[in-house]
């Protein structure tokens, strides 16, 4: 039986995770059906556009994304802080961006005047908010919602788009991070979709290239990698951008040749900081939904994060003690 989700997110154990949504059945999120033959290919841009929308409504920032033929991967980082520091009219613009909210909250954005008891209930109500800003549930129910209406608008149907319940998983250290973001990142590659990651359509990773191309610069809508760990440490992925490009390139590289028993002499100097084999990474990228579980990262790590959130018997210790050894 499924874990609720209160026992899959915790901030004091990891503020990144890896989250899957899955289309129902045989339905096409993107690209051309083989079986009817309808090209869903427009939809995306759709996909792209929300993700990139709620990055600023949400105090949720986007690592990294993959829009596939009928699921998607994002992974997620909950900036709780950000949500902190926001004040009660940033909170009301942020949520009628996506949703209408109440009449009062409405009225309380718009400026009119409101009894003590009516401002009483709008902070109940931003305050409520201000939570939801920073919820995963909230994020991906923002995304998946209005497409499940606009594809079901589109094939003239009713029902449900999506499985009932996204996939999470929590990302406990830098390994299981760096290695989720390339995973994320190589799907289309590997699903020979697209021949290299730069040129891998409503991507992440094909964004920020594409950025750094032209602006040398990177997206707003995107997390940025800010370097490697240091004091003080600013807001950011903790890796150089031009490092990660190289792992993820040298590792699409190997998978799309098919040998991963063949290790690259020129290997990307980031692995080496992190502390893991070129073995293990190959593995890691190729398979990291299958060699994973809700936890991903050390055993000491997982050990930890299962305490906290209150398992019995901490998943994916066997996994662990292979890969992040």
């Amino acid at each position: 039986m499924p874990k609720p989700r209160k026992m899959q997110v915790c901030l004091d154990a990891t503020p990144y995770y890896h989250c899957t949504s899955r289309c129902v059945r045989r339905a096409f999120l993107c690209g051309v059906d083989k079986i009817t033959g309808a090209n869903y290919e427009h939809r995306r841009q759709w996909v792209e556009e929300r993700i990139h929308l709620l990055s600023q409504v949400f105090c949720i920032d986007i690592c990294a994304y993959a829009v596939m033929s009928n699921h998607l991967h994002i992974v997620l980082h909950i900036n709780a802080a950000k949500a902190e520091q926001l004040s009660f009219s940033d909170i009301a613009d942020r949520w009628h961006a996506i949703y209408k909210g109440t009449l009062l909250t409405q009225k309380f954005a718009a400026g009119l005047p409101l009894s003590k008891v009516e401002l009483d209930a709008v902070a109940e109500k931003l305050e409520q908010w201000r939570e939801q800003l920073t919820s995963i549930s909230w994020f991906m129910r923002a995304l998946n919602e209005p497409i499940a209406r606009q594809a079901n608008a589109e094939d003239h149907c009713t029902g449900s788009f999506w499985e009932s319940r996204f996939s999470s998983q929590a990302l406990l250290d830098e390994k299981a991070l760096a290695a989720c973001l390339a995973y994320v990142d190589l799907n289309p590659v590997r699903a020979k979709m697209a021949d290299t990651p730069e040129n891998s359509d409503f991507t992440s990773i094909k964004l920020r290239a594409e950025q750094l191309k032209e602006k040398k610069s990177q997206p707003n809508c995107l997390y940025p990698f800010v370097g490697n760990p240091r004091e003080p440490m600013p807001q950011g992925l903790p890796f150089k951008l031009n490092d990660y490009l190289n792992l993820v390139d040298w590792t699409g590289r190997i998978l799309r040749k098919n040998k991963c028993g063949t290790i690259d002499k020129n290997l990307p100097p980031i692995l080496h900081r992190i502390g893991i084999e070129a073995n293990e990474w190959l593995t890691l990228t190729a398979q990291f939904e299958q060699k994973t579980s809700t936890f991903a990262g050390a055993e000491n790590k997982i050990r930890i994060a299962a305490e906290l959130l209150g398992y019995k018997k901490p998943p994916g210790i066997a996994n662990a003690k292979a890969l992040f050894a």
